[in-house]
């Protein structure tokens, strides 16, 4: 088997503008891995329970809860990353606060100090992904917690994503030094390494597609490394390109149409035969515009991999069908656009 282009990965972080179906296909990239015998944890840090209703599991807490079984031992356990109570485990690991910091909660510190900083809000919720992707058996620090081969993070939209990851940038004027900055440097350090891709799901629209080039550029910027384009609920042509010419030409002629419908006894008029005429203008139109997005995704340069639209929407089988698609297209190493 050819070895896949994101061998060396250990955090995938996807992103997308909203209503592409992030989330799903995070769920799906977890569940590919996992279906390679890998043990995975998908994490999610906006509060939306997007991944527990993926999995139609309960909702997720703080604890890493298994949510799905692979194949080969692989499994995936899912994650709500939680800014106060990370915050918690941050006071205790560094200032030792045991009960005062349960004290510093009551009085609203916490909710004061995660609402006022955005950019220490946001370090918090990296550090919980950043210390999973470190774990391993053995590894100095390490308490026992369960290790992860591949981490993968349901990250906050396009529109955000720069932000949230360029850590060390809005924490500028917060810390100077000490633990938050200590903090932000080794977080910034893994986001920036091989070790992590920033994945851009698209459609095949106008506005996500122009919202992944900008987050791309956004990206690069901070030197951050963009991965793989994932194009979603992608639609086949249902008829040829001679059909296309044929219905959007000037002195197109229905009377053949007309003459197949009659022949299969259904009832036909100018409503039936103008409706079907405009769905093909429609559809025509609409596939032109794919392929016009299509060109300016090929501009960024990043490996693409596409995702069908489900018709039956995203039920068990569903997300087995988009995880198989990224396995096959994304972790098999097959030849990507």
């Amino acid at each position: 088997m050819a070895g896949s282009a994101w061998d060396g990965v250990r955090l995938h972080v996807v992103t997308g503008k909203g209503g592409t179906g992030k989330t799903s296909v995070a769920a799906a990239l977890a569940t590919a891995y996992a279906a390679t015998g890998k043990h995975v944890l998908i994490a999610e840090v906006e509060e939306r329970q997007g991944i527990s209703q993926v999995f139609d599991v309960p909702q997720l807490g703080t604890t890493e809860t298994q949510v799905a079984r692979g194949q080969r031992g692989g499994d995936v356990y899912g994650l709500a990353v939680d800014a106060k109570t990370a915050l918690m485990e941050y006071l205790q690991m560094f200032y030792k606060l045991g009960m005062a910091g349960g004290l510093l909660e009551r009085f609203g510190v916490v909710d004061f100090a995660t609402t006022i900083a955005p950019g220490l809000r946001d370090v918090l919720l990296i550090g919980k992904v950043y210390e999973a992707v470190r774990r391993r058996p053995g590894r100095r620090g390490h308490r026992g917690e369960r290790p992860y081969d591949v981490v993968v993070l349901d990250a906050p939209p396009t529109g955000r994503i720069g932000r949230f990851l360029g850590v060390n940038h809005e924490i500028a004027g917060l810390a100077k030094m000490g633990p938050v900055k200590s903090q932000a440097d080794s977080i910034t350090a893994l986001l920036q390494s091989r070790q992590t891709a920033v994945h851009i799901v698209t459609l095949l629209e106008e506005m996500p597609v122009q919202e992944t080039v900008d987050a791309a550029r956004d990206l690069a910027a901070l030197q951050l490394p963009v991965g793989a384009i994932i194009v979603n609920q992608e639609r086949e042509p249902i008829v040829s390109a001679e059909a296309r010419a044929l219905v959007t030409g000037d002195a197109f002629d229905a009377g053949p149409l007309e003459s197949d419908l009659r022949a299969l006894d259904l009832r036909v008029g100018p409503t039936l035969v103008g409706g079907l005429v405009q769905a093909g203008q429609d559809l025509d139109e609409r596939l032109r515009m794919q392929d016009r997005e299509r060109k300016q995704l090929a501009a960024l340069d990043r490996p693409t991999y596409h995702l069908p639209f489900l018709h039956e929407g995203l039920d068990a089988g569903g997300l087995r069908e988009l995880a198989g698609a990224l396995g096959r297209q994304m972790i098999a190493g097959a030849p990507h656009e």
